[in-house]
């Protein structure tokens, strides 16, 4: 290798963006499922807890160079699908959610994009614009501060996080050294 190319792939590597590292990351799993499980739900959740006893799975299914579609199955429920898209320098994280026949829920593809570079290992989505109309729209109001962030150490975890202020936080781990059985589709995406 002569070394002006070793100079360009130098140059190359240490401009690789935080959120590209992590996107590569994400994607590296393709075609993948991993077992989950709820880690932190402050405050405790008062009636029906959807995830309680069930078995959580993500599924890296959906991989393309600027788009990563994972579904993540609650037990039977298979109405939720994380959308991650390349932006720029940053990502964009979309909550794609379906009824069983496949058609939009009322609240369907909230989130929001990076405003910081993150790191290769976590990436934060404040609520955007579009996501604050849809939940005031939808009566959830709490929902206007929301910010999602997802951790990824290679090999080991993924971490999916719900925070807001005043004290919510919501985070599913997902073990990355035993991958399980793929689940079938998510709603709407059986084709």
């Amino acid at each position: 290798m002569s070394s002006s190319t070793s100079t360009d792939a130098a140059a190359t590597s240490a401009i690789t963006l935080p959120a590209d590292q992590f996107y590569a990351g994400l994607e590296s799993m393709c075609g993948q499922a991993f077992a989950g499980r709820v880690a932190v739900d402050t405050p405790a959740p008062t009636g029906d807890d959807p995830f309680a006893g069930k078995p959580l799975v993500m599924h890296v299914r959906g991989c393309g160079d600027t788009e990563l579609r994972v579904p993540f199955h609650v037990g039977d429920d298979r109405s939720r699908t994380w959308v991650i898209t390349r932006t720029g320098p940053g990502l964009r994280l979309k909550h794609d959610h379906r009824h069983e026949d496949g058609s939009d829920d009322a609240v369907t593809m909230y989130g929001g994009d990076t405003v910081a570079l993150g790191t290769a290992q976590r990436q934060e989505f404040p609520v955007d614009e579009f996501s604050k109309a849809m939940f005031l729209r939808e009566g959830l109001d709490v929902s206007v501060t929301n910010t999602w962030a997802m951790e990824f150490d290679p090999g080991r975890e993924f971490v999916y996080e719900l925070a807001r202020p005043g004290g919510r936080l919501f985070r599913v781990e997902f073990d990355l050294t035993q991958p399980v059985a793929v689940p079938p589709a998510p709603w709407g995406d059986e084709g």
